[in-house]
Order: structure tokens, then C-alpha cells, then sequence
């Protein structure tokens, strides 16, 4: 065969390879139009409008308008006039915190409660009754909404000419501090509300139509919102007391997970982020957000701030490293659970491979399963581990060194060898103290209430709506690894506040979920809230 006939079979086997691979781009081409269909379609069911949306129904609101924001930026409450009216029949007087308090929403409940405050301090014989002042607040049991009569007897003296100590002319008992200064909430009503939105995820459109069907009609969303807001202000202090003993632990678990926020520059809702922390050990929680921040110097402020120092248990984000790689007196414990998932990606592609290193992981689990069958303390697990799980991590690293360099970085068995070696050696932290745990599980069943939330409220209207709550979800969380009703330990808690607004951290401290319970076992559960949410 000539060389030009050579050259003219090369260009024609060229020209078909060339072909080939035009039909293969364009049936790709004609796949990813087909999937981004596919990602835009979810996208719109998540986050976009839908025709039905647009239409109000009822007179209830949009989740997607500006009424149906949760909460808007700037907002003070305070609700917005109706469409078209014309009349104001009485004039709405604004408290502090701009809640707005139209009376026609409860003055329909019935009174199933009245409080009777006493003048405190004097002889009360020397006085005779001459009227009452009387103080409505709303509550709420369990499927009804009703009003509290806080009456406060007036007296006068019966001797006008009897000397008596200037301004004791006439006594009646000082109005006690309400939650919400010159506000209706009763602490159970506020109470109900929390519940409402952040145990049982139902956003406050609905809880208002829910209200209007138990007689509590009227109300709007802005109002909730504000009543909302001034509970968070209340609780805050407590939140803050919260995080300091989380990082007082030597021992905690932290998560990031993601929350959307709306934008109102954009117009649309933010992917930000939510940080939780767990003292594994105190079974306490906090939730925290630096305006949808990712980066670890969100959590390393939280630990420099408080000047934690111990084992810090992650998944295998890179923003821990980065934030602790160098550090003393942080050291990161890795997640078993996690370098587990890499593996599992990897089966089809390797199964020889994948199996062998899942199995080792297997061992591991046994033995611990074998510690918690066998009731073994903290050193007695470390000894196992010592004894039993080191040889098989020590096998596991040297496999890691010398078989997982075969495999292409580009490969799914490639990056999870990669994944595992990255992270082995704080893995191995494991072996050292009984109480570690192989995995951050708890931490992720922490977030999992927000995920849960996240559906049902969509978002937050803004970074202000996330960080409060923060502080709601903490007390929460923490209200469920001690087995406390969180509906009895809100109403205690956001009752008593107005009284703590210049108590001390020691004073504070009692009103804690775990320090709390103490001083009320009646609000521990029979059954454990944790049992209950299985």
C-alpha cells in the first residue's frame, strides 16, 4: 500500500471517528437541555411561583407576596390597613414594640381565668373596697383560646381623717410584668405560638386561620411576627447562657446546614447557612447564624469566644480544618459515617475494593455495639478500642497508603481513598477517650428539625428572622435530649423573663432547660421526647 494511500485511509477513519463523536456531543447536548429542564422544574416547585399561588384564596395571603413574607425586613408589627377602608371606627393605640391591639380579635373569648392581686405590705382592715381595676389577658389550653381577668382591688381608707404616709390614700396593687409590656399575650399564648411555628412547623398564616376557627379571629400576620420578636428578646439572654455552657463541654458536635433567606435586593431566597453545636456529654445545644456565613471562622469565633478547648467532632467539610488545622487546643474528631458514604458511592464502580474497607468499617461498629450490649464504661471502652479496633485502623491506614494509591483521583474509589487518608488521623482520636463517638449522627439528628421547619415555612424573611431562630431552636433542642415538655418550661420561662431583665448569669442560670427541670420534675417526660420522635 502506497503512503498516499495510507494517508487518504487515516483521513477517512479520522473523518468517521470525527463523525462519531459529533452524533455523541449532540445526544449529550440534547440530555443536559433535558436535565436542566428537569433542575429548573424542581427549583419552581421549591422556590418559584406557581399560577395558583397568584391568586388569593379566602383572603388568605401569599407565601410568595409581601404579606406573605415571614418576616420582612424592617418590619415593626405593625399591621397595614385593609384594602378600601374608608372608617376607623376607634383609634388603635400602639405600645411599645408596635403591636397594634385590635379588640375585636379577642374580646368574643370567654374569661375562664381570674387573678386577683392584693395590695402587698399593709393592713388591709383599715381600708374598705371601692372599686377594681381590671387587666385582660389572652391564653390558651390545649384546643382553646380564652381571656384572664388579672383583677386588682382598689381601697380607700375607711377613716379619711386617720394620718397615713403620703400617696397610701387610696391602695391597689401594682400591674405585674407581663412578656409583652401593655401587651394581651398571656405567656401561654406566646407559648402556643413558638410551638406552633418551630416544634410543629406550621408558618403563622396558618396558625392564624387555625385561630380563627377556635374563636380567635382577626388577627394578622404582622402582629404574630411581633409578638414573636419580642418573645425572642426575651429569651436571648437565656440563649447566650446557653452557648457558654456548650463550650464550657470539652466535648461537642458541630453541624452546618443550609436555610434559605429571602434577599430582598434579589427578590428571591438566599442558600445560607445554619451552625449548630451539641456538648455531647451535657446533652446541650445551640444554633447559630453569621448572616448565612459557611466559612469556619463562623464556629471558631463561637470557640474563641468562649474559650473552648477539647475534642471538636465535624464531618469532613474543609472549613474545620482550615479553622483548627494548627490549632493547640481545639483537636477535630472525624466521622466514621461519612468516609462510610464514600465507600458505598464507590461499590459498583469497585466492589472488591469498597467491600473490603465497608467490612473493616463493620468490625469497628461490632465492637462498639458489643460495649453498649455489655453496659462498659468509658475506660473500659477505651481499652477495647486499644485492644481491638487499633489494629484494624492501623490496617485500614496501611491499605489506605499502599492500595489506595493505585486508583485515579478522578475515580469514586479514587476520592474516597482520598477522603478517608485526609481525615484518618483525627479519626483515630477515637482510640484515645471512651467517650468519643465514631460518628457525628447526633448532631445531624439536631439539624434534622430544621430541615423538617424548612419545608413547611420555605424561609426566613431575613438574617434577623434566622438568628431569632437560633435562639428558639436551641432552647428547644436542648428541651428534647432532657426529656423536658417543652410546652410547661416556655410558659415558666417566658413568664419569669420580665422579672430577670438585670439578673445576674448564676440567677439566670436556673431558668436553663437542664437546670430548670430540676427545680420541676413534673415537666419531665414519662415517655422521652427522643423515644417520641423515632
Amino acid at each position: 500500500m502506497t503512503t498516499e494511500e495510507i494517508l487518504l485511509q487515516t483521513v477517512a477513519s479520522l473523518t468517521k471517528t470525527n463523525e462519531e463523536q459529533g452524533r455523541q456531543i449532540a445526544e449529550l447536548t440534547v440530555e443536559l437541555k433535558k436535565m436542566a429542564a428537569q433542575i429548573a422544574w424542581f427549583q419552581r416547585q421549591m422556590y418559584g411561583r406557581k399560577s395558583e399561588r397568584d391568586i388569593a384564596i379566602d383572603n388568605q395571603p401569599s407565601l410568595f407576596d409581601s404579606a406573605g413574607i415571614e418576616i420582612q425586613s424592617g418590619s415593626t408589627g405593625q399591621p397595614e390597613p385593609e384594602p378600601g377602608e374608608e372608617e376607623i371606627t376607634y383609634k388603635r393605640k400602639k405600645g411599645r414594640g408596635g403591636t397594634s391591639r385590635p379588640r375585636e380579635t379577642w374580646e368574643n373569648l370567654p374569661v375562664l381565668e381570674t387573678r386577683i392581686i392584693e395590695p402587698e405590705g399593709v393592713d388591709l382592715t383599715r381600708y374598705r373596697r371601692m372599686g377594681e381595676e381590671t387587666t385582660y389577658l389572652v391564653g390558651f389550653d390545649p384546643g382553646k383560646y380564652y381571656r384572664i381577668a388579672v383583677v386588682r382591688p382598689k381601697y380607700g381608707l375607711i377613716d379619711p381623717t386617720e394620718p397615713v404616709e403620703r400617696g397610701k390614700g387610696v391602695l391597689i396593687a401594682p400591674l405585674p410584668k407581663f412578656p409583652i409590656y401593655k401587651g394581651v399575650p398571656d405567656a401561654s399564648l406566646l407559648t402556643e405560638i413558638e410551638l406552633q411555628k418551630y416544634e410543629y412547623h406550621m408558618p403563622f398564616y396558618r396558625q392564624i386561620k387555625q385561630m380563627a376557627h377556635l374563636g380567635m379571629k382577626g388577627l394578622r400576620e404582622a402582629t404574630l411576627v411581633g409578638w414573636h420578636k419580642r418573645t425572642m428578646e426575651l429569651l436571648r439572654p437565656l440563649y447566650e447562657l446557653l452557648a457558654a455552657e456548650v463550650f464550657r463541654s470539652d466535648y461537642v458536635q458541630t453541624d452546618e446546614s443550609t436555610v434559605p433567606v429571602i434577599n430582598n435586593e434579589k427578590g428571591q431566597a438566599d442558600k445560607e447557612y445554619l451552625w449548630m453545636s451539641r456538648a455531647v456529654m451535657e446533652g446541650l445545644v445551640v444554633f447559630f447564624y453569621d448572616e448565612g456565613s459557611r466559612s469556619g471562622d463562623v464556629v471558631k469565633s463561637r470557640t474563641d469566644k468562649y474559650r473552648f478547648r477539647g475534642y471538636m467532632q465535624c464531618d469532613g467539610f474543609g472549613g474545620y480544618t482550615a479553622a483548627y488545622g494548627s490549632s493547640a487546643g481545639v483537636r477535630l474528631v472525624h466521622c466514621m459515617v461519612h468516609i462510610r458514604r464514600e465507600w458505598e458511592r464507590a461499590l459498583d464502580e469497585n466492589r472488591k475494593a469498597a467491600s473490603w474497607f465497608l467490612g473493616r468499617i463493620r468490625e469497628l461498629y461490632h465492637i462498639e455495639h458489643e460495649c453498649d450490649r455489655d453496659g462498659v464504661d468509658f475506660a473500659g471502652r477505651r481499652d477495647a478500642r486499644q485492644s481491638r479496633s487499633k489494629p484494624i485502623m492501623e490496617e485500614m491506614k496501611k491499605w489506605l497508603e499502599t492500595e489506595g494509591v493505585r486508583y485515579s483521583q478522578s475515580s469514586l474509589t479514587g476520592k474516597a481513598v482520598t477522603y478517608a487518608y485526609t481525615r484518618w488521623e483525627a479519626m483515630m482520636r477515637v482510640l484515645d477517650d471512651g467517650r468519643l463517638l465514631f460518628d457525628n449522627n447526633l448532631a445531624e439528628n439536631e439539624i434534622r428539625p430544621i430541615t423538617l421547619g424548612r419545608k413547611n415555612y420555605l424561609f426566613c424573611g431575613n438574617h434577623e428572622s434566622a438568628e431569632n431562630m437560633c435562639v428558639i431552636q436551641s432552647l428547644l433542642a436542648t428541651c428534647r435530649n432532657h426529656d423536658i415538655n417543652p410546652r410547661l418550661y416556655l410558659n415558666s420561662v417566658i413568664a419569669s423573663m420580665p422579672y430577670f431583665e438585670k439578673a445576674t448569669d448564676d440567677e439566670l442560670r436556673v431558668l436553663l432547660p437542664h437546670k430548670w427541670k430540676e427545680l420541676h420534675p413534673e415537666a419531665i417526660m414519662t415517655i422521652p421526647v427522643r423515644q417520641l420522635a423515632k
